[in-house]
């Protein structure tokens, strides 16, 4: 089902540099009707904001900071997303922030029956991560032209690659006993879609991997098997945990 998106962006809280491929990643999801960014424009920083609101079809929304050490951007931002819920034009949200003031939200969103995705910086705090349906690090939305690859053969990426943990590899493992055959084996399709429902940030790209199947064939724990589709020319892919092999004791 292709979801109707309101993407409202935390103007003080991510970096403006990736909104090209923010938007490009959101569109994966859904047709983003709604754009908005909310922050006080009268301030400098969010200057760089400015040159891509029109280019991307943002709408900027004014609100001034009435206290300090208060986040009058946070309530607004709340405050219009409720608005939206009510108003039935949208089947989900896509709430761009790193700040867990948003968790509440989010949970109330879905609550009410919306796909929420969240996107936002690796420093999130877990509480708004697990409080969205999906939740996508704002790192590995890089651009890769030249430029970017340039600087990633510098060593930029040792900051944004995570490594495939043993936790990881665990979570991968019980997911596909929980979805697995007589015979062990799981539809891929089936233990990515489980594993963002346990984990809603997990995500191959945050292990330098565009796809499940090359993360899971990486670790050397998991048998990967490809197998003919009658409805298709693509081949299903089905994935089994690799039985320990038994040493035999030498007598």
């Amino acid at each position: 089902m292709n979801l109707n998106l309101a993407v409202l962006i935390d103007g003080d809280n991510i970096p403006s540099a990736y909104v090209k491929e923010m938007m490009e990643e959101i569109a994966k999801y859904g047709n983003p009707t709604i754009k908005r960014i909310y922050g006080d424009w009268t301030k400098p920083n969010l200057s760089k904001w400015k040159n891509l609101l029109l280019e991307n079809a943002i709408t900027p929304i004014q609100q001034y900071g009435y206290t300090t050490g208060k986040n009058a951007t946070d309530s607004a931002m709340i405050i219009d997303a409720m608005d939206i819920l009510y108003s039935e034009k949208v089947t989900g949200f896509c709430l761009v922030s790193s700040d867990s003031d948003f968790t509440r939200l989010a949970t109330r969103l879905r609550e009410a029956g919306m796909q929420v995705i969240g996107i936002g910086e690796k420093k999130t705090p877990n509480p708004f991560i697990v409080a969205c349906d999906k939740f996508i690090y704002i790192e590995i939305l890089k651009n890769q032209s030249k430029e970017r690859e340039s600087e990633k053969e510098k060593g930029m990426t040792s900051d944004v690659v995570d490594k495939v943990s043993a936790k990881d590899i665990k979570l991968i493992s019980t997911t596909i006993t929980d979805l697995s055959d007589d015979d062990g084996w799981a539809f891929l399709g089936d233990v990515g879609n489980l594993l963002q429902k346990k984990q809603p940030n997990f995500d191959p790209r945050n292990y330098g991997f565009q796809k499940l199947n090359l993360l899971i064939k990486s670790t050397g724990k998991f048998e990967v098997e490809q197998r003919e589709n009658p409805k298709s020319r693509n081949k299903l892919i089905f994935v089994k945990n690799r039985e320990k092999r038994k040493e035999k004791l030498k007598k």
